[in-house]
């Protein structure tokens, strides 16, 4: 039986995502985490550097574009600044 869901805690308590103010999206702590439960992941943290390389700007790119859609897809945490979504990309400098 496969199990369901990422395979680590998903709380902001646990350590392994930011609280929706600090930004959103998984910590350090996280992605190690998830990497561990996951063999063979190439998960990575938020690109947040004002300078990134040009790997890490395509990175920042992508992950812009897929979160443009999810603005479409879910208008209400579009509309709301302080959706996890809004603070995502506000740390990903979309």
């Amino acid at each position: 039986m496969a199990s369901k869901g990422m395979g680590i805690k998903t709380s902001v308590k646990s350590g392994n995502f930011r609280a929706t103010k600090a930004g959103a999206g998984m910590t350090k702590k996280g992605v190690a985490a998830y990497r561990q439960a996951n063999p063979g992941s190439k998960l990575k943290t938020a690109v947040t550097s004002s300078k990134p390389s040009p790997t890490e700007a395509k990175r920042r790119a992508s992950y812009c574009a897929r979160s443009e859609g999810q603005m479409k897809d879910f208008p209400e945490a579009a509309k709301d600044p302080n959706s996890r979504l809004r603070q995502a990309r506000k740390r990903w400098k979309c």
